[in-house]
């Protein structure tokens, strides 16, 4: 399985993990360590500065989060991670010639993301660079990034109608997922085996990816028209949406004589095709 290039920067052709949470990146303490020290026990010498920064009260080892991220057997493990301003004075504790192009190369990181959110489509840019970086052709990509437009004008949708993101969102895409595959966003990854921070769509294949924006696109429209407001509304047009979807999948399952919904990882089987 390769590990997801989103979550890696590289500086000097050496990864370091990060990973976005609570608006802003964090970097694996580990990999930056090994980066400026070329450490080959960066695991020790963190262990060693860790207890030094806590003997001096140091405000930086209080900043220091443990967050979940690919480890080296491609598991989610939990490992320490510093946001971007920790990481600039935790770097002051570690006597490294690399330390200032070091810290041009995270600002440069972190303009990227402030890029992204003043001009959404820089991001979209760079995500279609992404996939393409990751082996996905040309035809799913397009898919892929359709999807991505329908999902915000639905998303955008639900926020004008009451619907609070995050937990408010998961129950009314369950609902969406559940009318159109009879499997949760949960049983989608379970079926898929995938890793829980996942993205589902990300191992969807093509037809999967087609119904889902039609679920979804569905769901907009349902929800214009009958002006719904609140969770309660909107749930019903998340299952009636879905339903839509779910009534097309049944439909090709019927003529092709083929479930639509595939086990594992599309891109990978895929390239297994290629192979055999």
């Amino acid at each position: 399985m390769k590990k997801k290039i989103k979550d890696i920067a590289i500086f000097e052709e050496k990864e370091v993990r990060r990973t976005w949470c609570d608006d802003q990146w964090y970097f694996s303490v580990i990999d930056i360590i090994q980066v400026l020290t070329n450490s080959t026990i960066p695991k020790r010498y963190w262990s060693d500065l860790k207890s030094k920064l806590k003997i001096e009260g140091s405000e930086v080892y209080e900043e220091i989060v443990r967050l979940k991220i690919v480890a080296s057997d491609n598991k989610n493990r939990e490992t320490d991670m510093a946001s971007l301003h920790v990481v600039f004075r935790l770097i002051q504790s570690i006597p490294s010639p690399k330390a200032e192009p070091f810290k041009l190369w995270l600002a440069k990181v972190g303009q990227e993301r402030i890029e992204e959110i003043q001009d959404p489509e820089r991001a979209i840019v760079r995500a279609k660079k992404i996939y393409e970086q990751k082996g996905y052709n040309d035809d799913w990509i397009a898919k892929r990034m359709r999807g991505i437009n329908v999902r915000n004008t639905l998303t955008d949708e639900w926020k004008d109608r009451g619907a609070k993101e995050g937990i408010d969102f998961a129950i009314l895409t369950n609902e969406i997922y559940k009318g159109t595959f009879e499997m949760t966003a949960k049983e989608i990854k379970e079926y898929k085996d995938l890793d829980n921070p996942d993205n589902p769509r990300d191992h969807m294949n093509e037809l999967e990816l087609i119904l889902t924006m039609l679920g979804e696109a569905t769901t907009t429209k349902l929800s214009q028209v009958r002006d719904s407001k609140g969770l309660s509304l909107l749930k019903k047009d998340a299952k009636d949406g879905g339903q839509v979807a779910g009534n097309a999948r049944k439909e090709i399952e019927l003529k092709s004589g083929k479930k639509v919904v595939m086990k594992g990882n599309y891109l990978e089987q895929k390239q297994n095709k290629k192979i055999n």
